[in-house]
């Protein structure tokens, strides 16, 4: 069986972890998902992220090179599979 593979860039900064790049991780996880986890440590590197992929939020999944989008699209797509 091949492995399912995601990817999920998330803030995880001196001053703050974000709780839905926590949940998004453990529900990927859960979905038997290998995930690489970028962690955003700085609020530039979250600002940059953000400008080059032109959303407003993390965390962002990508799976199979295909952005689903935040937590809730990830839940959204992880309760219609």
């Amino acid at each position: 069986m091949e492995s399912k593979q995601a990817t999920l860039h998330r803030m995880v900064t001196p001053e703050h972890t974000c709780p839905f790049g926590v949940a998004s991780l453990d529900l990927l996880q859960q979905a038997g998902y290998q995930v690489e986890d970028h962690q955003l440590t700085t609020r530039s590197e979250v600002d940059s992220f953000m400008q080059a992929e032109g959303v407003e939020t993390t965390p962002q999944t990508y799976i199979d090179g295909k952005r689903i989008g935040g937590h809730e699209e990830l839940v959204a797509f992880l309760g219609e599979k």
